[in-house]
C-alpha cells in the first residue's frame, strides 16, 4: 500500500476510535516526500491551467520533478511558503452569466492537496454519515435517495441547499 494511504487509514481509524481527540501535530505530515509525490500526482491528473506565476505542470515535469517537490518539501518544514495571489479568471455559463474562478500556481495547488491527503481523514471521521456536501465519494443523487427512503419515525429534518444546484 501507498504510504501516504497508509498514514491516511490510520489517522481516519484513530479519529474514529476516539472522535474529541485532538490532532496537534498534523502539520509534519503534508511535507512528507510520499505525501508531496501523491499530491504531485493528484494536481497533475487533475489539469488546471497556470496561476500568476505563469508556471505550466508541463514546465514543472521539464525542469525536474523530484528537485521541485523537494524544494516545496524545504519551504513547507521551514515555514516559508507562502501562497501567491490566485489568477482570477471567468467561466462562461450557458445562461450568458459568468462565473468567476481563481487559479492558484502550481506551487501552490501541491500544497493545499498535500494538506487535504494529511488532514482530510481527520475531519471526515466528525461527519455524520448523513451529511454529503463536499465530500469524497458522495454526490447530490445519493442524497436525494437518502431524502427519498422511507422514514420510521415523523419527526426527521431535512436540510437541503439546492440553490444553483445544477450549475
Amino acid at each position: 500500500m501507498d504510504p501516504s494511504r497508509h498514514l491516511q487509514r490510520q489517522l481516519s481509524q484513530a479519529a474514529k476510535r476516539s472522535r474529541n481527540r485532538r490532532c496537534h501535530a498534523l502539520y509534519d505530515r503534508i511535507f512528507r516526500p510520499d505525501m508531496l509525490w501523491r499530491a504531485w500526482r493528484e494536481v497533475r491528473a487533475n489539469g488546471g491551467r497556470a496561476g500568476v506565476d505563469g508556471v505550466r505542470r508541463d514546465d514543472i515535469a521539464q525542469q525536474g520533478i523530484a528537485a521541485f517537490l523537494q524544494a516545496r518539501e524545504q519551504a513547507l518544514r521551514a515555514g516559508s511558503s507562502r501562497a501567491q495571489p490566485v489568477r482570477r479568471v471567468s467561466i462562461p455559463k450557458p445562461d450568458g452569466r459568468h462565473r468567476p474562478l481563481g487559479l492558484p500556481t502550481v506551487r501552490d495547488r501541491v500544497g493545499q492537496q498535500a494538506g487535504t491527503i494529511g488532514i482530510a481523514p481527520r475531519c471526515e471521521a466528525n461527519f455524520q454519515d448523513t451529511s454529503y456536501g463536499f465530500r469524497p465519494k458522495r454526490r447530490a443523487p445519493q442524497a436525494v435517495k437518502v431524502i427519498k427512503a422511507p422514514r420510521v419515525s415523523h419527526g426527521d429534518v431535512v436540510e437541503v441547499d439546492i440553490e444553483r444546484c445544477f450549475d
